[in-house]
């Protein structure tokens, strides 16, 4: 079964030729060239490639180009606005686009969207229209993330991160676990699979993070690893770990057995996205 790691973001220099809407804490250059670098070093096979919302907004088109540069290694997913009364037909052409396997959406304290915007309903309608999974990251807000799910039954959700807010900076959250309840309840929904992506992040411990296993634990019970996709977060956690300890602990942790790790780590991505990586 090939790696997969189901959240990944690459992105040029901040130049006038393709400007970053904001500056993250991130380093100055993550291409996909050395993203494909720094997974060949630690053996993962592909990634999904979530165009960054911090540096490009809705603008796939790096995401397209490093697809087509590497169309064995990437798959890529952009954000989709719901402000846009068009967005269906911006779905539409995503679809067809070399490399794209879904889209993604936000409710977050910073955008202040309320969940019964009718652009988000917009977006899950466009998703079942297209076939694509939405990529949804409701952290912090895990109720309201909840009831657009349960509003929109036909939609394929892939839950980003756990549902748990996750920090761009150590230390790891006082209660980083807290809304684990609510997301074991959202097991119960057969529309959804879920990102077990930026774990080590949640860590009160250094390398290899062995407090995270009991809580992951509680996840792999309630979704299954058929339903279990893993992932780094990388570069968005780079200031927490960095990529190579983000990927070791799972693939050297006691706690799996070789199916189950063959499933998170790759089986289950493959199965949400209808992709798989080619040397």
């Amino acid at each position: 079964m090939p790696i997969i790691d189901s959240q990944v973001h690459a992105y040029e220099a901040n130049t006038p030729k393709r400007p970053w809407a904001t500056v993250p804490n991130w380093p100055a250059h993550v291409t996909g060239d050395e993203m494909v670098a720094a997974m060949d070093k630690v053996g993962v096979d592909g990634a999904i490639f979530i165009s960054s919302f911090s540096m490009y907004r809705y603008d796939g088109s790096y995401a397209e180009e490093v697809a087509k540069a590497h169309p064995g290694r990437m798959a890529i997913v952009k954000p989709v606005d719901p402000d846009n009364k068009n967005v269906a037909d911006v779905v539409a052409k995503w679809k067809k686009t070399q490399g794209a396997v879904g889209i993604r959406i936000f409710l977050r304290e910073e955008e202040k969207r309320p969940v019964d915007d009718p652009g988000l309903d917009r977006i899950c309608k466009a998703a079942v229209e297209y076939d694509f999974p939405l990529n949804f990251l409701f952290w912090g807000r895990v109720d309201e993330g909840m009831a657009l799910i349960d509003r929109h039954p036909n939609t394929r959700f892939i839950v980003d991160h756990l549902g748990l807010l996750q920090p761009r900076v150590p230390p790891a959250p006082p209660e980083p676990w807290a809304d684990l309840p609510k997301i074991l309840d959202l097991a119960k929904r057969p529309n959804c699979v879920i990102k077990v992506s930026g774990a080590c992040t949640l860590s009160k411990k250094p390398y290899p993070y062995p407090d995270i296993w009991d809580p992951l634990k509680r996840v792999f019970d309630a979704w299954g690893f058929e339903r279990c996709l893993w992932g780094t977060d990388w570069t968005r956690a780079f200031a927490v770990v960095n990529y190579e300890n983000a990927v070791k602990p799972f693939l050297e942790t006691k706690t799996l057995s070789e199916s189950e790790r063959a499933m998170l780590m790759g089986g289950a991505c493959a199965k949400a996205y209808g992709w798989s990586p080619t040397r």
